[in-house]
C-alpha cells in the first residue's frame, strides 16, 4: 500500500504546537518559572464505556508520536504568544528551543480494551508532558471512538463490503480524514475520501450523485454517459426518481455497454426501504441476466440498521457508511482522561467524586482462555509480573520514535485478530455489563496508601 502521509495538508497541520488549550501554556509558564521540571507521568484512559459500548479499540497512536516528534513553536507562534503579554519572558525565550524529550508506552493500534485501562503513557519533564495534553487527548479520542464504533459495524455485516461516505458530515476537514483511518483500521473496506486515501493509502470507492442523474433529460442517458466516462468500476445510483424503473434501465443499459466491452458492477440505493428495495431490485436484475450486478445501500446506516438488513437476509452485497459513523451517533463521545499518575517519583492519585484514578503508573495484563478468547484483564502496577500478556510496550524514547509506523493493512489485519479473540457476548451489538478487568492487590493497597497522604 502506498502512502503519502505529511504533517501538513488541506486536512490541517498535526503538529501545530497552538493546537491546545491555553491554560497549558499557562501551567507550562509557571512550572518553567518555579523549576517544576522533574519528570512526571501521565496517562490516557477512559473512565467509563458508553452505554451501548461492551469494549473500545485504541486508534491515534501514529498520529500522537508524530506530533510528539515534532512539535515545535516557529517564531511566528513565539510573537503572537509574546503580543498576548501573559507569559514571562523567560519562557518565551525557552519555547524557541521546546521539543518533545520524553518517553511514551503504548497498546498496539488496534487493540481492544476496557474501562480505566491505560492506553497510552507519557513519561516527560512537567511542562512537556503538560503542555502535550490536549492534542494528544484529541487525537486518541475521536480515532478511538470512530473506530469503535466502525468495529460494531464490521461485526454486524462480517461477509458485506463496508465503505466510509461519512467525510461531507465530519466535523472538520481533519475530522473527516482520521475518521477514513479510523474505521479502515477497524473493518471499514474502503473510503469515498480522497485525501484519505492520498495520505493513508486506503482504497477508495465511490458512485455518482443524484444530480448527474437530474442534470439529464433522460436516466438511462445518465447512467450511458457515466459509464462511458469511466468504465472501470461502475456504480450507478438508481433511486434519483424510481429505484424500480431505474433497475429496469441499468438492465438496458448494460446489455448495450456489453457490446463495448463494459460492465456495471453495482447500483446504489440510498432512501426508502432499504430492504423492500433491495429484493425488488434484485429480483429485475436477475431477470434481466444481470446476477453480477452487486447492490449497495446507503443512507443513515449504521450498525443497528445494518444488522436488521442481514438479520432480514436482504440481498445488499454493500453497506456505505456516512454520518452515524463519522460522528459516531449514539455514543459521540467518551469520557476519557489523560491525568498526571506520579510526579518526581511521588504516585499521585485524584480524588474527585466520580473522577477517582489509581496511582502511579499502571500495566494492563490480558489473559486468554483455552479457546483463545480472551479470558480477563489485570490492571496492576507498572513494575509488577503478572501472569499474562503486558499491553502497554515503549515506542518512543527522548523524543524519537523507536521503529517506523506498521503498515496500516498490518494494524487492520492486527484489530481483525483483537475483534476474533473478543468472547462471543463482547461480539454482538448488546451491551454486556461486566467488563473482564480485574485490578491487582497491590495496585488497591497502592491507591489506599496514596489516599492517606494528607493534600
Amino acid at each position: 500500500m502506498t502512502t503519502h502521509e505529511s504533517t501538513q495538508s488541506a486536512s490541517g497541520n498535526l503538529s501545530a504546537v497552538l493546537l491546545t488549550d491555553w491554560y497549558q501554556l499557562s501551567m507550562l509558564d509557571a512550572y518553567y518559572r518555579l523549576g517544576m521540571e522533574q519528570t512526571a507521568i501521565f496517562e490516557f484512559f477512559v473512565r467509563r464505556l458508553p452505554q451501548q459500548r461492551s469494549f473500545l479499540l485504541a486508534v491515534g497512536l501514529d498520529q500522537v508520536l508524530d506530533y510528539l516528534q515534532n512539535v515545535r513553536f516557529t517564531p511566528e507562534e513565539i510573537a503572537w504568544l509574546a503580543s498576548t503579554k501573559q507569559l514571562s519572558s523567560s519562557t518565551l525565550k525557552r519555547l524557541a528551543s521546546f521539543r518533545f524529550t520524553g518517553r511514551v508506552f503504548a497498546v498496539p493500534e488496534g487493540t481492544v480494551f476496557f474501562a480505566s485501562e491505560p492506553i497510552l503513557r507519557v513519561e516527560a519533564p512537567l511542562p512537556e508532558a503538560q503542555l502535550v495534553e490536549s492534542r494528544i487527548v484529541s487525537l486518541l479520542h475521536y480515532q478511538t471512538l470512530v473506530a469503535s464504533k466502525a468495529a460494531r459495524c464490521r461485526l454486524a455485516a462480517p461477509k458485506a463490503q463496508l465503505i466510509d461516505f461519512g467525510m461531507r458530515r465530519a466535523h472538520g476537514a481533519e475530522a473527516g480524514c482520521l475518521a477514513s483511518r479510523a474505521s479502515y483500521i477497524a473493518g471499514i473496506d474502503a473510503t469515498a475520501t480522497v485525501e484519505a486515501s492520498y495520505r493513508y493509502g486506503i482504497p477508495r470507492a465511490g458512485t455518482m450523485a443524484h444530480s448527474f442523474v437530474q442534470a439529464h433529460e433522460l436516466e438511462s442517458q445518465a447512467f450511458l454517459n457515466f459509464a462511458r466516462c469511466h468504465p472501470q468500476n461502475i456504480v450507478l445510483l438508481i433511486d434519483t426518481y424510481d429505484v424500480v424503473r431505474g433497475a429496469e434501465r441499468v438492465v438496458e443499459v448494460a446489455h448495450r455497454l456489453r457490446s463495448d466491452g463494459i460492465r456495471i458492477q453495482g447500483v446504489r440505493i440510498d432512501s426508502g426501504d432499504l430492504g423492500e428495495l433491495a429484493r425488488k431490485v434484485r429480483a429485475v436484475l436477475d431477470r434481466g441476466d444481470c446476477k453480477d450486478i452487486r447492490i449497495f445501500v446507503s443512507g443513515n446506516l449504521d450498525e443497528y440498521a445494518i444488522d436488521g438488513l442481514v438479520a432480514a437476509k436482504a440481498p445488499i452485497d454493500a453497506f456505505c457508511l456516512g454520518t452515524r459513523l463519522t460522528v459516531s451517533e449514539d455514543a459521540p463521545s467518551l469520557d476519557c482522561a489523560y491525568k498526571l499518575q506520579q510526579y518526581a517519583g511521588r504516585p499521585l492519585r485524584k480524588l474527585s467524586q466520580w473522577k477517582e484514578t489509581w496511582p502511579g503508573p499502571r500495566q494492563v495484563y490480558r489473559q486468554y482462555d483455552s479457546s483463545g478468547y480472551l479470558g480477563g484483564d489485570v490492571l496492576a502496577c507498572e513494575d509488577e509480573v503478572i501472569e499474562g500478556q503486558p499491553l502497554l510496550h515503549e515506542v518512543m524514547t527522548n523524543g524519537r520514535r523507536l521503529c517506523c509506523a506498521p503498515a496500516l493493512d498490518d494494524v487492520r489485519a492486527f484489530c481483525a485478530e483483537q475483534l476474533a479473540r473478543l468472547p462471543p457476548a463482547y461480539r454482538t451489538l448488546e451491551h454486556v455489563l461486566q467488563a473482564p478487568v480485574k485490578v491487582s492487590q497491590r495496585q488497591h493497597q497502592l491507591a489506599e496508601e496514596v489516599a492517606q497522604i494528607p493534600h
